[in-house]
This record gives C-alpha cells, structure tokens and sequence, in this order.
C-alpha cells in the first residue's frame, strides 16, 4: 500500500480527559464567546480585531504574545474584542514546508502529529489561563476541531479549504463565528456559497458517526484579496469591494451578514509593513458609511513579538517562521488607533 500506517491518533475523549479544561476557564470561554457573539448579532457596537502570529510555532512566545495582548485589551475594552490569532496548522500552496504545530510541535524535528496534537491543546490552555483571552484557529482539517472545540472562540476557513464539502458541513455544527475567507481567484459567489451552506443543518459522516447539525448562523465572510491567472495579487478591501460584498450579501437569505478583512495576505500584497494603511482605510470606510459599520465587524491582522520573518535555524524568539508580521510595538500602537476609530 501507499500509506504507511504511522500511529494511531488518540480519541477526542482520551485527550479531553488527560488535558480537561479547568473549570474557571470554561467559564472565562462562556463569556468571551457571549461578548463576541453580541458584535456579530449587532447587540454590542465593539469591532474585532483577530491578532496574532501567522502560524503558531513555539508555546513560549506566543503565550508571552497572548499575555501582552490580555493588557492591551484592558486598554481598549471600551471599543474593540481583542481575540488572539494561535494557529496550529499551516496549508501550504505547494504542500512544501512547515505546516504548523498541529504536523511539528517542534519545527526543527521530524512530524508527530500525536505529539502535535498535545501541543497545540496544551498551548491554548496555557494562553488562556495567563491571559483569559480565548483565541482564533484555522480549520485546516476538520476531524481535529472535536480536541480544540472547548477552547476556541472563532474559527477560521482558509482560501484553499472554503469550497470543500467537509469544511462547509463541519462549520454547520459549530457554535461559535466562524469565517470562510474568499478562495485565492477572489470569487465572491464561492465565498457566499460556502457561508450559506454552513448556515444551513446537514446530515453527514464526521469521525466515524452519522451526525447532523443545525446550521451555524454566525457563518460569515473574509475578504483576503486574490491573486489574478497571472499570478498578481488583487486587493479587496477597498470601500468599493466592502459595497459590492455588502450588495452581494443583500441577494441571500442569510443570518447576520458580516465581513472581516484580512489586512495581509493578497490584500497587502504579502508586504505586511502596509497592514496598519489598510487597516485605517477600512475604519474609514465604516465611518463612511452606515451599511459598512453596519457589516464590517472587524480585521485580521498577522503580528507577533519580533517583526518580519526568519527560516527555521535562525531560531530568534517571537519571530514568524511562515509570512512575515507586525512587530509588537508597531501592533499595540495600531490597535490604539483602531480604538480611536470606533
């Protein structure tokens, strides 16, 4: 055969039951989520700004990013969610290179996704409990959700996942936002495709069981720009691109119509020193219009302590490993001037 059968993935129970919730953080989750979910049902007139590294890649650093971000929340929880980026997987375009923590819990060793498995369930806890902020992850693979599902407040779907039968149903079961971003051709019609079919309750096989869902009405979209047949980047976040979203949304009987904007990625060209312009663009796209503040609810920024990137031997704490980010000073003084907006 082609597979070469490795080892066998413990049970969502298994890991549940070694690496339980404590009770204090699952009342911390019951109210994080209730205070991100009134901005997207439109009870609270706070803005979210999702903010983090681009892939999650070593427990210390991120924690010690997660723990300055809990401060800065203090700071502007007047005005904006402040919801930490811990992504544990990485997709890959050409499927070379690191995939996230979830693959390689330690990036300079060989895969074990058992391993992984634990480390990224372990890092989350332990980000909660220092800074009783819950975080954003992408759903690369569905069948993972179940060990993180007590954990994470928002969740994310990818350019390259969001037309994916799996994904779209999977989301269906969630209860917490979740964003499917635009596909890289920047086609809005596949975007809102993917939203209304999580919307709506399904019967499907996931792990091992039939299951069915009832529709996940806090389904939304993510702008992220595209990327052209000759291979240029084409941002989409500009005041007439949140219009014609909007106009589009108005088409579809859909629940709660919101749009996030992903400030990196093809919107800025994969120059992330450009995320703080975009950023103040769309806050004065909102305060331009009355249809945009009332559906564009919030930024996806990719930041961590060290701006830039470096490869994996470089081994320098708190620098991206995957798309270069924000550094930690350049991020609290944007997040300042984000509140300033609201």
């Amino acid at each position: 055969m082609s597979f070469q059968y490795i080892r066998e993935m413990p049970g969502v129970k298994e890991i549940l039951d070694r690496m339980p919730l404590p009770e204090d953080l699952k009342k911390v989750k019951k109210e994080r989520d209730s205070e991100i979910i009134s901005v997207f049902k439109r009870e609270s007139d706070k803005f979210l700004v999702i903010i983090g590294p681009c892939s999650a890649d070593d427990e210390d650093p991120v924690c010690e990013y997660v723990s300055k971000l809990a401060k800065l929340q203090d700071e502007v929880k007047e005005r904006l969610v402040l919801i930490p980026r811990i992504y544990t997987n990485k997709p890959r375009t050409t499927g070379e290179g690191y995939k996230g923590m979830a693959h390689q819990p330690k990036p300079s060793e060989a895969p074990n996704m058992v391993s992984g498995l634990k480390a990224i369930r372990k890092m989350h806890i332990r980000a909660m409990k220092e800074s009783h902020l819950t975080a954003a992850d992408e759903m690369l693979y569905p069948g993972n959700y179940p060990y993180l599902a007590d954990i994470l407040s928002y969740v994310a779907i990818g350019a390259r996942s969001v037309e994916n039968q799996l994904h779209r149903l999977t989301i269906s079961g969630l209860d917490v936002p979740s964003g499917m971003k635009n596909p890289t051709s920047g086609d809005l019609e596949v975007m809102l495709n993917s939203v209304q079919a999580a919307q709506l309750p399904h019967v499907f096989v996931y792990n091992g069981w039939e299951v069915k869902t009832t529709g996940n009405p806090l389904t939304h979209c993510i702008l992220r720009g595209a990327v052209n047949h000759y291979g240029y980047n084409i941002p989409n976040y500009h005041y007439e691109d949140l219009k014609r979203l909007a106009e589009a949304y108005k088409k579809r009987n859909l629940l709660f119509p919101a749009i996030i904007v992903d400030t990196n990625h093809a919107n800025s060209n994969k120059r992330y020193f450009e995320q703080p312009r975009i950023a103040k663009e769309v806050m004065r796209s909102r305060k331009h219009s009355k249809t945009l503040r009332n559906k564009v609810k919030g930024l996806m920024i990719e930041s961590y302590l060290v701006e830039g990137s470096q490869k994996i031997a470089e081994n320098v704490y708190g620098k991206s490993i995957t798309d270069p980010c924000l550094g930690w000073e350049e991020s609290e003084r944007l997040v300042m001037e984000l509140a300033e907006y609201v």
